[in-house]
């Protein structure tokens, strides 16, 4: 039953305390009932004795303690889930924003997830194609996997954010994909792109979006990442899909939850952010993965801008201990027009060796994305040295080692935003620049591949 109260003692920002409640739990929904019949939605944040401290959802504006009134729902935030959802837009609350139907749900979830069991849990090792080849090729992502990508301000991180989800797919296999994508604290503008991107190219119709924009209440965009999380564990766990979620903007996450805290006046931790944001952080990530007995799957690439593109800052920092890897953009590459400006040197995918190799990729995967690691960081150790003593001072084997840092970076790493390279393409371009080198420096590739691949 929903119990109703008229105790409201103040309204500070974006919470509001009201005493004299009982049998409100934590996470609980309630509903603000003005004098003039206005209705605004809240969340219970906190219990103390009889006291609870509640949160709003809309603006505080206009809300007088002595004439209102809260009716708690006895439920937490909950997101009726269909099949139907794929090709429609919500908003950051779950409601559809495309001027299609309401959902009629076939269940309803609680946002929050339940905690998948370590011992239910599969190892992640089959290769998802994202047609990306710095990332197919040489930070591969595979189907279960957690993998970030770390940009920065200006970068072109939307862009690929898109072509990743128009292009990924599970090779070999009829199971059914899917995409859930989740745009928190964007533009109008950077709205629009992503519903075109996806509307233009088809890719819509496999395809969930939740979209909060930058005007929109912080505490809302604490609740659409649970919101998508939550339609991919439906489609996954329920309809047996290997879901692609997609999220970004994580940085923008952070800041509400940081904003929230000030709110309720928590002590800071490192740069004002509240000292339980790992936890935070993990309740999201851990949400990706594959489990015993069950064919679908959840895959994750959560994207944040770096401030000040500083990969200590606490947001790229904590994500990097809870996820396995990051994909992470360069400015310097940007500046060169290389698109997509993926630095692959210090990008690093932790399960890549699960998802290639013989009837994964093709057999000489490993062994040539080794030696293209090698090629490029020597490529560019010849690059640098040449600025200081000019390229009189380079052997003749380093003049090819810069040539081919240069090629790589050019036909490899920047492909744009619109080419979709299936991975024997990859494969096939990496031994086209590795011709460069003569074959007494390719060290690192079995004579086999050598044999089969150098010489054609």
């Amino acid at each position: 039953m929903p119990r109703e109260y008229k105790t409201i003692e103040e309204v500070a920002g974006p919470l509001m305390l009201v005493r004299e409640v009982s049998g409100v739990t934590y996470n609980e929904l309630g509903e603000i009932e003005l004098a003039n019949g206005e209705k605004r939605r809240c969340k219970v944040l906190e219990i103390d004795g009889s006291n609870a401290l509640v949160q709003l959802f809309d603006s505080a504006t206009g809300i007088n303690p002595a004439t209102s009134k809260v009716r708690f729902s006895g439920r937490a935030m909950e997101l009726g889930v269909s099949a139907d959802m794929l090709s429609r837009v919500f908003d950051g609350l779950g409601r559809p924003i495309d001027n299609g139907p309401e959902i009629l749900p076939e269940k309803r979830m609680d946002i929050n997830g339940l905690p998948m069991n370590p011992a239910a849990r599969n190892y992640p090792q089959e290769f998802i194609q994202t047609g990306v080849s710095a990332i197919d090729g040489l930070n591969t992502l595979v189907r279960g996997q957690k993998l970030p990508i770390f940009s920065a301000s200006g970068l072109p991180h939307a862009q690929l954010a898109a072509q990743i989800a128009r292009q990924a797919k599970v090779r070999g296999t009829d199971e059914p994909f899917a995409v859930v994508f989740a745009a928190l604290g964007i533009t109008y503008e950077e709205a629009d792109y992503f519903i075109q991107s996806f509307r233009e190219t088809g890719a819509i119709d496999r395809t969930v979006l939740f979209i909060n924009l930058a005007n929109d209440p912080a505490v809302e965009r604490i609740a659409t990442p649970r919101m998508a999380l939550t339609a991919a564990e439906y489609l996954a766990f329920e309809q047996n899909m290997h879901v692609l979620v997609i999220m970004t903007d994580i940085t923008n996450y952070a800041d509400a939850l940081r904003e929230v805290s000030a709110a309720r006046k928590e002590v800071p931790s490192r740069r004002g952010y509240p000292g339980y944001m790992y936890t935070d952080l993990a309740t999201l990530y851990e949400r990706a993965g594959r489990q015993h007995g069950k064919s679908g799957s959840i895959t994750m690439i959560p994207i944040l801008t770096m401030p000040e593109d500083d990969k200590t800052h606490p947001i790229p920092d904590l994500t990097g201990y809870i996820t396995e890897g990051q994909i992470i953009l360069s400015r310097e590459l940007y500046r060169k027009n290389i698109a997509p400006p993926i630095d692959v040197l210090p990008s690093l995918s932790r399960l890549k060796d699960k998802g290639i190799g013989e009837g994964k990729t093709r057999a000489d995967h490993a062994d040539t994305m080794n030696q293209l690691f090698s090629a490029y960081a020597r490529g560019k150790d010849a690059k640098e040295l040449m600025v200081i003593l000019g390229e009189a001072a380079l052997t003749e084997i380093d003049k090819k080692y810069a040539k081919f840092a240069d090629e790589f970076e050019k036909e490899y790493v920047s492909q744009g935003y619109n080419t979709n390279r299936d991975i024997e393409e990859t494969l096939d371009i990496g031994w086209k620049l590795l011709r460069i080198l003569p074959r007494t420096e390719l060290k690192r590739i079995k004579d086999e591949y050598l044999d089969k691949y150098y010489e054609e």
